[in-house]
């Protein structure tokens, strides 16, 4: 056979020649025999050093609960029903597993791996070995790792049911180092990648991972991105990651959070640990919360964001355009702006479809609506709700009981959380709208 001088999975070995390749679940549990037919033991696992791009395995771990393992240099053949070595037994050199070297089969298999392309979690079901001779030596070197059903099969003993399907490989030059025994494998641009993709996705592919690999992917995120995603989660997958999160990083995200989804959370953690997120937020962000955390569940009070945007009524359309432009980043919704008096007590509605129609030297107080629509904090959410379903509004102010100034807005989504916790069931859908049909 030609030698060869790259694989798609090996890098840097220069010219070598293909004596096999394998896969761990075939080579696993294989009899190990000396040249003089003498059984020695059976591959139980192999030890791997992974100091460059490519890791290299070491050794045969041959028996169970014993750490010391026949080189792979003393490798002569690997046959489909025995590993042959080239020394006797009494000639065979046997050495440690030394500190910068892992198991394969203990620290790799089932390892979790982010598929970018198909948003999801999945884990390696197999690892595809090459055994490759060069000028000096021979090697046996990971090539790819398996993540697909078929590579499942093969561990179960079914390979022979999923013949037709092709193998779902992950070649090794796309995986990053392993820096830790205990974390994921990473593939390489994925940091670029991340950064693309929808935070509802990022969400979903954190709720996979396990709890121990959650908080490890969440520190390699930036803080806002952190936060669009855990806006996204299950409120118990929220708690349980805020939990074994630094707390610093933890009260971070929580500062890039809508106030209203951070008191909800807050308020389902321990006094004494919401307490120290909350000392640990900006003042002024943590304020916000606690003022929400006060009001009671199932008020309007509860489920308002503070996060709006307020104008000015003598402002004029081409300026509350400039305004807008400054403040969107930060508000909950820009469909509708908020005209406020001196005393923050509202005074019209101006919805961005009038804003962009309207002159650009007309005021506000000239184009706003003054028919208002709006509720009280104390408010029930059976109230809120029937007010947007009636008027169809994607969001609605919430006023202040006794002095009637403007303390937030609820958006019709988070009335759904509320009273739809299933909104992913058509069926508790249209049960919804039949039955606000039947109230009018």
């Amino acid at each position: 056979m030609k030698p060869k001088t790259n694989h798609k999975g090996i890098r840097g070995l220069g010219k070598f020649q293909i004596l096999g390749e394998y896969f761990f679940s075939q080579l696993k549990g294989r009899p190990i025999y000396d040249p003089e037919e003498r059984r020695l033991g059976q591959l139980r696992d192999l030890a791997i050093r992974w100091e460059g791009e490519i890791p290299k395995v070491t050794g045969m771990k041959y028996v169970k609960g014993v750490q010391a393992h026949i080189p792979i240099s003393h490798i002569k053949e690997i046959r489909p029903d025995r590993i042959v070595l080239k020394v006797k037994f009494a000639d065979c050199e046997f050495i440690p597993l030394q500190p910068h070297e892992i198991y394969m089969g203990k620290w790799l298999m089932d390892k979790q791996i982010i598929d970018l392309k198909g948003s999801k979690v999945v884990r390696v079901n197999d690892i595809k070995l090459i055994w490759i001779e060069t000028a000096e030596k021979r090697f046996l070197v990971p090539a790819a790792v398996d993540i697909g059903l078929r590579g499942l099969a093969r561990r179960l003993g079914l390979e022979f049911l999923f013949k037709r399907r092709e193998n779902h490989l992950v070649w090794w030059q796309f995986i990053q180092h392993l820096e830790e025994k205990t974390a994921s494998l990473k593939l390489t641009g994925e940091r670029s990648q991340l950064d693309q993709l929808h935070p509802a996705d990022l969400a979903d592919l954190i709720e996979d991972l396990d709890y121990k690999t959650r908080t490890e992917f969440i520190e390699d995120l930036d803080v806002e991105t952190a936060a669009e995603a855990f806006a996204e989660m299950e409120l118990d997958t929220q708690v349980e990651i805020l939990e074994h999160l630094d707390s610093r990083q933890a009260s971070d995200i929580l500062e890039e959070m809508p106030p209203d989804e951070a008191a909800d959370l807050l308020g389902e953690l321990p006094e004494e640990k919401s307490d120290e997120l909350l000392n640990l937020m900006e003042p002024e962000e943590a304020q916000e919360v606690r003022e929400l955390m006060d009001y009671e569940e199932g008020t309007a009070g509860a489920l308002m964001t503070t996060e709006y945007i307020a104008l000015s009524p003598d402002l004029t359309v081409n300026e509350a355009i400039s305004r807008l432009r400054q403040l969107a980043a930060e508000a909950e919704t820009i469909y509708y702006l908020y005209v406020l008096d001196e005393k923050r007590r509202l005074r019209g509605v101006v919805s961005l479809r009038e804003l962009l129609i309207s002159e650009p030297v007309t005021k506000l107080q000239d184009v706003m609506r003054t028919r208002l629509i709006q509720v009280h904090a104390h408010d029930g959410v059976e109230e809120v709700a029937d007010l947007l379903n009636k008027y169809g509004l994607l969001a609605i102010p919430v006023a202040g009981d006794e002095d009637g100034k403007m303390l937030g807005i609820i958006t019709v989504d988070d009335v759904l959380e509320i009273l739809i916790p299933d909104r992913s069931s058509f069926e508790t859908f249209s049960n919804f709208f039949t039955s606000k049909r039947a109230m009018k």
